[in-house]
């Protein structure tokens, strides 16, 4: 299925064609002269076919996409080609990687058209506009309703439930070093109890902050894989794949938008969406796209962000990337209205304080917990 598969392994790059006249001639070509324009994007990308299409009638430009497997991936692999860049656009760095982007002059300057639509409480760099906001999601741990059901147990709402002695056992997330659902999770827990000394929880013991609360999650036999789509499809037991491989985890770190994903794509529908969000883990990821330093075609390069943030695009989103969006007006499907709202009051953290804090917290966060 298409949710995001920001974690998902992947050898080499992939070049995907959305074009309907096919592939067309030549790469990026000059900055005046090409009608082609090329994202670079993690392998979640994904768009309605008729909705490309439109933006290729409408604007003369035919697209491709090349795909560079997860999102920490795909922003290395931007940074390390910048001076010869793969594309023209880049989508897909969110707030947990801006910084990294950014400080190594990933993008350029360009404020798209539409851009005034855009939430405030997703925009940032607005001096530069290096970066446009297209989408948001929470990261949050679901839950198999069978298991619960079953075995007469209340699912965990918060990030204390996870620590006690009845959910030992039954949660697996992804590694905070490879994976952006696992990263997003270790700052959710840093934003929750802070660096120590200041936790806001009566579960978690004063002073030692997210590093003693992951001593006590380890203790309580979370299990740790690389990426989003082993936790998700392989270990955790409330999905289809999960089912079928008779997995024994019932608690993932995943997507406030998984529940709907599982309905969209069973066969029959079901009525209710097999899975649950416990509303009290989630982060709040933004995702972003920029015009790339050096790009070829500059000139379509920005009407494909314009595109972006355009109201067709927006609306078609939900349902191909199981993200929301973020243009004041645009619609969102009864499916997530429905089965995965939008967390209320997620975890948090201004993109300076991950800048700061996040390689280092990553690196104590494996030798905690890894070794």
């Amino acid at each position: 299925m298409n949710i995001k598969k920001y974690a998902a392994a992947v050898v080499g790059l992939g070049l995907v064609t959305l074009s309907a006249c096919g592939s067309g001639s030549g790469g990026s070509g000059s900055a005046g002269g090409s009608k082609t324009v090329t994202l670079v994007s993690h392998d979640s990308w994904a768009v309605s076919k008729n909705v490309l299409a439109d933006f290729e009638k409408q604007s003369g430009y035919k697209v491709r996409v090349l795909k560079s497997g997860d999102a920490g991936q795909a922003v290395n692999k931007a940074i390390l080609t910048k001076d010869n860049p793969q594309g023209d656009v880049f989508f897909g760095v969110d707030n947990t990687l801006l910084s990294r982007a950014l400080d190594n002059g990933l993008f350029q300057s360009y404020e798209a058209k539409g851009a005034d639509a855009i939430l405030s409480p997703y925009r940032v760099d607005q001096d530069k506009h290096r970066v446009t906001p297209i989408d948001y999601g929470d990261i949050c741990v679901n839950y198999d309703k069978a298991y619960f059901s079953e075995h007469k147990l209340t699912p965990p709402q918060s990030f204390d439930d996870l620590i006690k002695p009845a959910y030992k056992n039954l949660l697996v997330t992804e590694n905070a070093s490879t994976s952006s659902p696992g990263l997003g999770f270790l700052l959710g827990t840093a934003a929750r109890y802070g660096d120590g000394g200041t936790s806001r929880s009566s579960e978690a013991e004063s002073g030692g902050g997210w590093q003693d609360y992951w001593k006590k999650l380890k203790a309580n036999g979370v299990k740790v894989v690389d990426g989003w789509e082993q936790a998700y499809n392989e270990e955790f037991s409330g999905s289809a794949g999960g089912r079928k491989a008779k997995a024994d985890r019932p608690l993932v770190v995943s997507y406030a938008s998984s529940p709907p994903a599982e309905v969209v794509f069973a066969d029959p529908r079901p009525k209710t969406a097999p899975t649950g969000v416990s509303y009290g883990t989630c982060f709040r990821q933004i995702e972003y796209a920029g015009l790339l330093s050096n790009a070829k075609n500059t000139k379509g390069g920005k009407a494909f962000i314009d595109f972006l943030v355009g109201k067709e695009f927006q609306e078609d989103m939900p349902l191909n990337m199981f993200v929301y969006p973020v243009v004041q007006g645009a619609a969102v499907p009864k499916e997530f209205t429905e089965y995965g709202p939008a967390a209320k009051d997620p975890e948090t953290m201004a993109p300076t304080k991950i800048a700061a804090d996040r390689d280092q917290w990553v690196k104590s966060w494996t030798s905690l917990v890894l070794r």
